[in-house]
């Protein structure tokens, strides 16, 4: 999808506001029937889930049989659903935003606190670490590592018709931007807290603002800098 399907999909779609609504009083499965919502429980004690203005409604018209009622909200009009982890053969940790229509790579990492918006790829083998942020349509290959804070720009606000590619093998360190368009080649580096506004030439170090070449990887003594544990990946 470019920018603007992902915009119009956004704009048209019905938002929701999920919530999980633990119930107490006396109901039995009939007076559940027909709801725009998912009913679980017996006797006296109910658990609703769904969408909260059906569920509000219903509550409404049975207040006077609602002994007791606790109502958690995870999101308000929301545009988008999240991913389903089921489907995931990937590591994702507690905390991390995944929404719906983004694609996880196999035996990859997906850390707390990281969002990975829609129309974006993570590679097999990647790691996003902690609060790193994927706009969508990010295209990040394998076995790249994303570092915690990173800033990988979307298509959306501004719009773009360009993704950022992220090519394979690459390091991204903590708190760096890559903004929109931008293709970072193979197997390069980009510094901690740079702001990367052209593309990044395969196998070499950008640093600063705005990011600059300052060296090929190659040239790097301690090649443990800008290599990645495969111990780490995987769902073993």
């Amino acid at each position: 999808m470019n920018y603007k399907q992902i915009a119009e999909l956004i704009g048209k779609s019905r938002k929701k506001t999920p919530a999980k609504v633990w119930l107490r009083g006396a109901f039995q499965d009939e007076d559940f029937q027909g709801a725009d919502f998912l009913a679980f429980g017996e006797g006296r004690f109910w658990l609703l889930v769904g969408d909260y203005p059906p569920i509000e409604q219903w509550m409404k018209r049975h207040r006077a049989r609602v002994k007791k009622a606790h109502v958690e909200i995870a999101a308000r009009y929301s545009a988008l659903p999240l991913l389903d982890l089921i489907k995931v053969k990937a590591r994702v940790e507690p905390g991390a935003i995944i929404r719906q229509g983004a694609r996880i790579g196999r035996d990859s990492v997906i850390m707390m606190g990281a969002v990975i918006n829609i129309g974006a790829r993570v590679g097999a083998r990647t790691m996003i670490d902690m609060n790193a942020v994927l706009g969508a349509r990010a295209l990040i290959g394998r076995n790249c590592h994303i570092g915690a804070g990173a800033v990988i720009a979307g298509v959306l606000e501004p719009p773009s018709a360009k993704p950022v590619v992220i090519e394979d093998g690459v390091l991204v360190g903590a708190n760096a931007v890559v903004l929109e368009g931008v293709r970072v080649g193979r197997g390069s580096v980009v510094a901690a807290g740079a702001v990367v506004v052209k593309n990044v030439p395969a196998g070499t170090v950008v640093a600063g603002v705005p990011a600059k070449v300052i060296k090929r990887v190659s040239d790097i003594g301690k090649k443990n800098k800008v290599s990645i544990l495969s111990i780490l990946r995987g769902t073993d």
